[in-house]
């Protein structure tokens, strides 16, 4: 059996258990890479080499690539995508629709190839690393991206995995989960010591880390609360500009960049 894999579809979700209706927790997106640790019918049990999350795949939603091919493919600098949606299209002409963020690996000359399939990718792409600025650009592109638990696309996505594929496509490397994030970064005292990019995270009454948000110029936040939107912070929390109230209990600031 393959060890390795690549996800060649947009988003294939990954689940806690190896059943179709077990929770998803998170998303691998198309050109990413894992190895495979276990398997039982119908599912892969792997583990991501971007941020070392762990779940269960279904067999029929992935490409299985020998150690040759998977390491040509993680060594290689990663190129994304920046376009809402955009396409790749196959050697026989079918179309693959990519949503923003999805890896294109080891693009040359908008070629690429995963195990036996031939892409060529014309839309708007990415690579290399980019000062904080781009940070805040990138994030008004998820706007009304509606919230998904374990989501990672503009079509449905997280707090965490907002911030996550954020600085990922900018080539800045954050875990997936908040409270994980929130070990990272250098900490500021006041939300005046702040800059566009830095971000703000938020616990609950048992003081977990919960939630996470980009800041923004004069104490504005993009965050994910029923969907990617802007509010207000102070030094309280997150105060929702529609609702007017707080929604979200302020625990840290931190510089990431």
């Amino acid at each position: 059996m393959k060890n390795y894999g690549v996800c060649n579809l947009n988003a294939v979700a990954m689940r806690t258990e190896p059943d179709s209706a077990s929770e998803m927790h998170t998303q691998v997106l198309f050109g990413e890479t894992f190895s495979i640790e276990d398997e039982t019918a119908g599912f892969y049990q792997i583990k991501t080499d971007y941020d070392d999350q762990q779940g269960w795949i279904a067999k029929h939603q992935v490409c299985l690539v020998d150690t040759e091919e998977h390491r040509r493919i993680f060594a290689a600098e990663k190129t994304f995508t920046n376009e809402l949606v955009s396409f790749l299209t196959e050697t026989d002409s079918m179309l693959t629709p990519l949503s923003l963020g999805a890896v294109l690996p080891d693009i040359v000359n908008n070629e690429f190839t995963i195990g036996d399939h031939a892409y060529f990718f014309e839309g708007e792409s990415k690579y290399g690393v980019y000062e904080k600025s781009q940070i805040v650009k990138s994030a008004f592109l998820y706007i009304n991206s509606p919230f998904l638990h374990g989501g990672r696309t503009p079509f449905g996505i997280d707090s965490a995995g907002l911030i996550q594929m954020i600085y990922k496509i900018n080539g800045h490397y954050l875990p997936r989960k908040s409270h994980e994030q929130a070990k990272l970064g250098e900490v500021l005292s006041f939300i005046e010591e702040s800059e566009p990019g830095d971000l703000a995270f938020f616990d609950n009454d048992e003081g977990e880390i919960i939630h996470v948000g980009i800041l923004l110029e004069n104490n504005y936040i993009i965050h994910c609360h029923g969907k990617v939107r802007l509010d207000r912070l102070d030094q309280s929390g997150i105060f929702n500009v529609d609702t007017h109230r707080h929604t979200h209990k302020l625990r840290v600031i931190k510089k990431m960049l």
